[in-house]
């Protein structure tokens, strides 16, 4: 069993800048890959990024690509997505989710854990 929690969603304006947490704790961070995905309202959930258990591979959305960077700190448990540039079509609540597998997915039905999301608004 893992818990997440997600942290530092807030609001921002166009062009601004957050960075989301997510905490880790249970079983063995590892070897799990992580994911971040987000939800707008009336859309559906929605794939951001992933990374590989051990950093190696990552891979985001089109629509995010070279303005968000995930990272993870095994050792301390925890995962960071860092976006830049954000636009208010980035407004979501955020949801960190962890898949029992070394390798990443774009896939949220792959995940098995996922935290309880953060609101990030991004105002024009």
């Amino acid at each position: 069993q893992v818990q997440l929690v997600e942290s530092g969603g807030g609001l921002v304006q166009a062009g601004g800048s957050l960075r989301l947490s997510c905490a880790a704790s249970g079983r063995t961070f590892s070897p799990y890959a992580m994911g971040w995905f987000r939800q707008a309202p009336g859309k559906e959930r929605e794939f951001v990024t992933t990374i590989s258990w051990n950093g190696g591979y990552t891979y985001y959305a089109d629509s995010v690509k070279g303005r968000f960077t995930i990272s993870r700190d095994n050792a301390k448990k925890m995962v960071y997505l860092q976006m830049n540039s954000l636009k208010p079509e980035d407004t979501a609540v955020y949801y960190c989710a962890a898949r029992a597998s070394d390798g990443g997915s774009r896939w949220w039905n792959e995940y098995a854990y996922w935290g309880q999301g953060t609101q990030v608004t991004v105002s024009s």
